[in-house]
C-alpha cells in the first residue's frame, strides 16, 4: 500500500480571499491539530519509551527531513543541548540538501540520492 504524503491544499484561491478569511481558515486547520495528535497519544507514548530507552544505552536521535520539516528538525535538534543539558552530537538534525538548504531552498533535493 502506497502511503499519501501530500496532497493538493484545500486553500488554493488565497489570493482570491480578504485577509479575516485567511486567518479563520487558518485557524480552523489548526483546531485539528490537538484532535489528530490526541488520537496517536498511545503510539507516540510507545515510541517516546522505546527512543528513551535505546538513548540511554547509546543511541542517538536523527531527524531527518526535506524542506520545512527538515527546518524544524535542524531547529529542534539544535535546541536539545542547551535546553535539556545533552550532548551536541545526541540529537541530530538533517537536511535534504545540506546546511545551505536552511536557508535557501533546494529544489527536489528529497530526492536526490
Amino acid at each position: 500500500m502506497v502511503k499519501v504524503t501530500e496532497q493538493s491544499s484545500n486553500h488554493n484561491d488565497l489570493h482570491q480571499m480578504s485577509i479575516p478569511a485567511i486567518l479563520s481558515g487558518i485557524n480552523e486547520e489548526d483546531l485539528t491539530v490537538a484532535e489528530s495528535v490526541k488520537k496517536v497519544i498511545p503510539a507516540i507514548a510507545t515510541l517516546a519509551t522505546h527512543l528513551t530507552k535505546l538513548m540511554s544505552v547509546g543511541g542517538r536521535l536523527f531527524y531527518v527531513g526535506a524542506g520545512t520539516s527538515g527546518r524544524l528538525g535542524v531547529v529542534d535538534a539544535s535546541e536539545c543541548p542547551p535546553t535539556f543539558g545533552v550532548d551536541h552530537d545526541l540529537v541530530v538534525g538533517l537536511i535534504a540538501g545540506g546546511d545551505s538548504a536552511i536557508r535557501k531552498a533546494v529544489e527536489f533535493a528529497e530526492d536526490d540520492e
